[in-house]
């Protein structure tokens, strides 16, 4: 591979431009594709608040078109779900013969979606474990974690898988390999599903999840059925990964998931990439879910008041699961 990638952010607000910023300060040549912050970036830089030490790019390679950007070694998909529609546009512009296409979004699909456009052979995924905001037009604050699990769509870890867990890792990055994406995308979702649902559906940040006796027995119940729904899927996960997820999440004190903040902001929240697919494929094997069931009825119908117009399973939003 070259001495040095080109690397595409698309979806350059919280996540994008956390990680794209590490890298870039790093020394990494990255080029971020931006929207309502391009003018603002253009101008001022992209600034990083966190409890790791503050850091900010005077310079940052923004622009507000794919075809602008053009062609990079290595495309990160930072976008929310709810905006996988864009896709199918974005991504060709910044293809080359050999470029890899990571998708480093929440839920299950994603790299599914990506192999039906783009094709399998380009696909890798990335299951981010990180505390971020976007509070302010080029300013993310990091609040705590970071690491990151990257993998390959199809098969076991690749040269290309190696070169962007090194270049995250001097990027001071907590990353690494995986053998095995699609459990570790399970793995996510066991801390997703309950704190991100409970956020919007009880309006509680992880602080208060945590301390209300019932909102936390009713996150163990839901942790409990999606370790349940992978193992009926063939996916294994320890049952004390549970208590796991309750001793890490003490630390966050009180931390709004990104659900909850796009919930309040307004903002689409990812139900059917989260929620909806989980609960499909775990019917779809035979897993008996039905904290999941309601707490997904739940959102549906909270994001409906909102958003009347998307289709009833999110998959217009998102393309084929």
């Amino acid at each position: 591979m070259k001495d040095q990638l080109r690397y595409g952010i698309v979806g350059s607000g919280a996540l994008g431009g956390y990680y794209g910023a590490k890298l870039a300060h790093s020394g990494c040549d990255v080029h971020f594709l931006m929207r309502s912050d391009l003018e603002t970036v253009r101008q001022n830089g992209l600034t990083i608040r966190s409890k790791d030490g503050d850091f900010h790019l005077d310079r940052v390679n923004a622009y507000g078109s794919a075809e602008e950007m053009g062609p990079c070694d290595m495309v990160l998909i930072c976008l929310k779900t709810t905006a996988n529609a864009a896709l199918q546009s974005l991504v060709p512009p910044l293809l080359g013969p050999e470029t890899a296409v990571v998708t480093l979004q929440n839920g299950l699909g994603n790299e599914e979606l990506l192999a039906s456009h783009f094709g399998a052979r380009r696909v890798m995924g990335g299951l981010c474990f990180v505390c971020l905001n976007r509070t302010a037009p080029g300013v993310v604050e990091h609040f705590g974690h970071g690491s990151i699990s990257i993998g390959e769509f199809k098969g076991p870890p690749q040269d290309r898988t190696m070169r962007l867990v090194t270049d995250l890792q001097r990027a001071g990055v907590d990353a690494k390999a995986v053998q095995s994406l699609i459990t570790e995308r399970w793995r996510k979702l066991v801390w997703n599903i309950p704190f991100n649902g409970l956020g919007v559906a009880a309006g509680a940040n992880v602080a208060e999840v945590l301390a209300d006796e019932n909102l936390q027995a009713a996150a163990r119940r839901l942790m409990a059925e999606v370790i349940k729904a992978a193992a009926k899927l063939g996916y294994a996960i320890r049952p004390d990964f549970i208590e796991q997820q309750i001793e890490r999440s003490w630390p966050m004190g009180p931390y709004r998931s990104s659900s909850q903040v796009d919930h309040e902001a307004g903002r689409e929240v990812e139900v059917e990439s989260i929620w909806g697919e989980a609960l499909r494929q775990a019917r779809a094997a035979g897993a008996d879910t039905p904290a999941l069931g309601l707490l997904y009825a739940l959102l549906r119908r909270i994001a409906s008041r909102r958003f009347p117009t998307r289709p009833p399973d999110g998959r217009g939003a998102r393309g084929p699961s």
